[in-house]
């Protein structure tokens, strides 16, 4: 067994509120860090893992281990259980976090937030393509995080180091658009729950490369790391590898060699639609990591590679927004909708590519 030694602070007092977010309320963007793990006995019998967990980790409620269950942080053997899951002989229990166990303090700086949404529970902010969201292996500073530390550095509730509050899910350093910051610990828990049941509403734009046969449809496999490069995500077909993923797409407008969908997630794996797309044939345009940043589709010809080029540099990231985020307020109830319009970059990207098109039609 290997437990930290903060190991309270981990599911928080009783007064706080769960630490750290739920495995599926993790956006596609995110990884998940094991905080402590114990390998059941072999001579266990079958026993409810919040009665089984109860006796192995001091000063925790069964009250706080049931609501870690039914955020998704409890996993058995590599998957999230609820709190009546009967643990067997042999079996790994871990805590999943969205953190490291050790980091450095986060440290208010001042960077400008686009923030669409505050009030005393939460704040939605958009995200510009480029910012890093949480401070980690060399990104210690200007990041989003450090960002809302000095947005709220007057709130003497608002701990930026304290997991119990701020982000609820991420999304990537190149993928631009809206996440949501509990500034409570109750808010936290509500969103991470609603995130976890898969009751939130998220809706992503992206720019594809080659045009999708249909015109809508559904990508459900599992995702893991790739055995081959571990930078990036794969899908498989053996259910018991990876996490179970569903992605919603339908097509908003062709474009000659490349499409704009909407993507809706079901799940929220680490690089969800990117590495989905990628699996139907039709690469995020200029993502790096999957392989849009070549030309993939269309001629041959030197005044085509031109143009591609010059997309590449007018949006040079993958063409990703995350466009809406909806969920219930953790403390009215009120069913709460908010869209982001694309950034600059996205818009430029597309004009070209019409204007692109425009002139061969007309040639």
């Amino acid at each position: 067994m290997n437990l930290p030694d903060d190991i309270d602070a981990l599911f928080g007092g009783e007064e706080n509120g769960l630490y750290a977010d739920a495995d599926a309320s993790l956006d596609e963007e995110a990884s998940l860090y094991e905080h402590f793990r114990i390998v059941v006995d072999k001579g266990q019998e079958l026993l409810r893992i919040d009665k089984f967990l109860l006796d192995h980790l001091p000063h925790v409620s069964r009250n706080r281990i049931q609501k870690a269950a039914e955020a998704g942080f409890i996993h058995v053997n590599g998957r999230a259980v609820k709190s009546n899951y009967r643990v067997k002989p042999c079996e790994v229990i871990t805590m999943m976090m969205d953190r490291p166990r050790y980091e450095n303090d986060i440290t208010p700086e001042d960077i400008p937030l686009d923030i669409v949404y505050e009030d005393d529970d939460l704040m939605v902010i958009n995200k510009p393509a480029g910012m890093v969201v949480h401070p980690g292996c060399g990104n210690y500073s200007g990041t989003l995080v450090n960002a809302i530390a000095w947005h709220l550095r007057d709130n003497p509730d608002y701990d930026p180091n304290d997991p119990g509050v701020g982000l609820v899910h991420r999304i990537d350093k190149d993928t631009s658009g809206l996440l949501v910051v509990a500034k409570t610990p109750e808010a936290k828990t509500s969103l991470g729950i609603q995130f976890f049941n898969k009751t939130t509403k998220r809706h992503y734009n992206a720019l594809v490369w080659g045009a999708l046969k249909e015109d809508e449809g559904t990508i459900r496999s599992q995702i893991a790391r790739n055995p081959h490069d571990r930078l990036q995500m794969a899908v498989f077909t053996d259910p018991t590898i990876g996490k179970h993923a569903v992605t919603h797409y339908r097509v908003i407008e062709r474009i000659g060699y490349v499409t704009l969908v909407e993507c809706i997630l079901e799940t929220g794996r680490t690089h969800q639609i990117r590495v989905h797309m990628k699996h139907l044939g039709h690469p995020l345009f200029n993502d790096e990591r999957y392989g849009g940043n070549e030309i993939l589709k269309g001629t041959t010809s030197g005044t085509y590679r031109k143009f591609v080029l010059n997309c590449f540099d007018t949006c040079p990231r993958q063409a990703l927004h995350a466009r809406t985020l909806g969920f219930v307020h953790p403390r009215t109830g009120k069913e709460m909708f908010f869209t982001s319009e694309l950034p600059t970059d996205m818009t430029a990207l597309l004009d070209r590519w019409r204007t692109y098109v425009a002139g061969k039609s007309e040639g």
